[in-house]
């Protein structure tokens, strides 16, 4: 059996995949993979999604520079959920998400709101051209 055949997609042919910063556990960022994203990530060491909102692979960092090299691929227990343990490239701390920050989870919640509580450590402008 083929290793991707294993994965259990979604009606769309999607799995979720959460990428977690390989030197300090950080979660960074949830995206979606299908087939080709997966094959892909594996070929080439270096994480490639599925923008559902563009349809189509997003290598990730194509545009910002902000690449992430694959140290580590898992599959959860039900085998539909995909863990990518990262190297974030490009900027010293990493960054991964597109608002300029370190991860994607830069919000809290505090006293009944969320509060932003870590820094854009690059702006965004700057970022994508």
């Amino acid at each position: 059996m083929n290793w991707l055949d294993a994965v259990k997609w979604d009606a769309q042919g999607l799995v979720p995949v959460i990428a977690q910063e390989a030197s300090s556990g950080d979660v960074l960022m949830f995206a979606w993979m299908n087939r080709e994203a997966l094959q892909k990530t594996a070929e080439l060491g270096r994480a490639v999604y599925f923008s559902r909102s563009r349809n189509k692979l997003w290598f990730k960092g194509e545009e910002s520079g902000h690449v992430q090299t694959v140290q580590d691929i898992r599959l959860d227990c039900d085998n539909d959920v995909v863990l990518l343990r990262v190297t974030q490239l490009g900027h010293d701390p990493g960054i991964a998400c597109h608002t300029g920050r370190h991860s994607c989870f830069f919000q809290r919640y505090d006293d009944g709101q969320w509060r932003v509580v870590d820094p854009v450590l690059k702006n965004p402008e700057s970022i994508y051209k």
